[in-house]
């Protein structure tokens, strides 16, 4: 197995490559970014900050990485290593970003699916530096598989037209983006939670469920649509703090009331559906 980390970043101020000098990133205009001593890099600057700590807290990032690293979601993690190497049977690198990369769970996954012959650059980043710090931290401890950013969607600080794939699990898609730094032929895989997707812990913390609103898509500008694949199985939950990781994880912690986390924390065991679409699509 080869596994290096993406090389061509963006200034996030001006666009321009990135150059590695030793300790951090610099642009021909000067502009310099450090790597932190965990060996990550800030690449969001402060005027494309919505909010003074933006994306997933702490305690969201630490009960994700516990719930994930149990091997809860591995059936989807399994599913989206063979999309994303599906059809790479050369020996060039294959370069993928995980847009949205969480504590790096997915991207762990897919360095450890890709066979010996077939070298991967990778890249992962979240708007999150709690997140972004724990994938690095968590990198650290073998030899580094992956680039480390903080940074945003809107703005992805990468060069254009330089990445084979790219993911985006659960998180904003910003397909403008994803058309520019991906390459002609390169493949986007967005996966979303499905009608059914953690319904019954749904029914718990929610008086009433939402209708669910149409999520597949026919037409994406700059992209045709190759595949569409469901996954869904279900899960046998046992112990309070499994299930309090499991909603700690997600936006409904913070979308349910005082009286539905309540129910939810009383609740030792619990049977969950996961459900989730897989969306591939190819850059035109």
């Amino acid at each position: 197995m080869s596994i290096t980390p993406f090389q061509a970043l963006a200034c996030p101020l001006d666009g321009d490559p990135l150059q590695f000098d030793g300790g951090g990133w610099r642009c021909a205009a000067g502009h310099a970014f450090d790597i932190a001593k965990q060996g990550y890099v800030n690449l969001l600057p402060v005027q494309q900050k919505r909010s003074g700590d933006p994306g997933d807290s702490k305690v969201m990032v630490a009960a994700r990485q516990r719930f994930l690293d149990a091997g809860h979601y591995q059936p989807v993690a399994d599913a989206v290593s063979e999309t994303v190497l599906s059809g790479s049977s050369s020996r060039a690198p294959l370069s993928c970003l995980d847009a949205g990369c969480g504590e790096g769970y997915y991207l762990r996954r897919l360095a450890a699916a890709a066979p010996a012959t077939r070298p991967l650059s990778l890249i992962g980043l979240d708007i999150s530096k709690w997140a972004v710090l724990a994938a690095a931290k968590q990198d650290a401890r073998r030899t580094p598989q992956a680039r480390w950013v903080v940074g945003g969607n809107a703005s992805l600080p990468v060069q254009s037209g330089t990445l084979d794939r790219l993911m985006c699990l659960f998180g904003f898609p910003v397909h403008g983006e994803f058309a520019r730094v991906l390459k002609p032929g390169g493949k986007l895989l967005q996966v979303e939670a499905g009608p059914g997707h953690l319904r019954e812990l749904r029914e718990i913390i929610y008086p009433v469920l939402k209708p669910e609103r149409a999520s597949h898509v026919d037409k994406l500008e700059g992209f045709v649509h190759q595949d569409t694949q469901d996954i869904r199985y279900s899960l046998e939950l046992d112990g309070a703090e499994t299930i309090a990781d499991l909603l700690a994880m997600t936006p409904h912690f913070y979308r349910a009331s005082p009286e539905g986390r309540e129910r939810a924390a009383a609740l030792e065991a619990l049977k969950v559906t996961v459900d989730v679409r897989i969306t591939t699509w190819m850059r035109d």
